[in-house]
């Protein structure tokens, strides 16, 4: 038995440029926050599920489709603020409405294809590990970041690592993991105190790299399409 309380807060403003209207374009036959908020619905620990955007059209979606919008977030809306004051501005308001928990599961709209399976495991993983901070990650695989470079203007090509570690085989190199939008876990006390998941001695949860794809640009649209449809 949990006895702390586990909000979901999943921020999803409007305006979004790259892809127009990203956050509710349709994806398998339904807007793409939907499968969020569905996962989030169907966790075993949480116990409500908050949709945090300044767009009208994305509250009434979100709603339609079981989430919580209690109000419109009235700070931290624009593209440039960080997803975490944007969720720290959401707990504040909810605060002010009587409403609060002990931790928070920040889950970002544009990552669809994780399952309440994922959900559940990366949540019961921060419990019974007693954090403070979890991150969701998977670890890099054939695009081998050791191998990577920088351009200059003029082409020349500028690696990132030293050549000892560059030129080692793939197997022999050690293992590098990347963050991903999927799953973030925090203390809610910890978390208002650093404004940060990036808290002291944060975690990463490893999970598949399909189940993190993170959508921001239409190829990545087309690759997360491809994966739903082949379900």
């Amino acid at each position: 038995m949990v006895n702390k309380k586990i909000i979901a807060i999943i921020p999803a403003r409007g305006g979004s440029k790259r892809i127009p209207k990203k956050n509710i374009i349709d994806l398998g036959g339904k807007p793409m926050i939907a499968w969020t908020i569905e996962a989030a619905l169907k966790s075993r620990y949480i116990s409500k599920v908050i949709v945090s955007t300044d767009d009208p059209e994305i509250a009434e979606i979100s709603k339609k489709h079981g989430a919580e919008v209690p109000f419109l977030r009235n700070e931290n809306a624009d593209d440039h603020a960080p997803i975490s004051l944007a969720t720290i501005s959401t707990l504040k308001q909810l605060g002010e409405s009587g409403l609060s928990g002990d931790i928070v599961v920040q889950l970002m709209a544009n990552c669809p294809l994780r399952t309440e399976k994922e959900l559940d495991e990366a949540i019961g993983n921060f419990l019974d590990k007693k954090l403070e901070f979890q991150i969701s990650a998977f670890k890099y695989g054939w695009m081998n970041p050791w191998w990577a470079h920088k351009l200059k203007d003029n082409g020349q090509a500028v690696p990132l690592f030293k050549e000892e570690e560059r030129m080692m085989r793939s197997q022999d190199q050690p293992e590098l993991y990347c963050p991903t939008g999927a799953i973030w876990i925090a203390d809610i006390k910890e978390l208002f105190k650093t404004k940060s998941f990036y808290g002291p001695d944060y975690s990463f949860f490893p999970m598949s790299w399909v189940q993190a794809i993170d959508i921001d640009e239409k190829e990545d649209l087309e690759m997360a399409a491809y994966f739903i449809n082949k379900k």
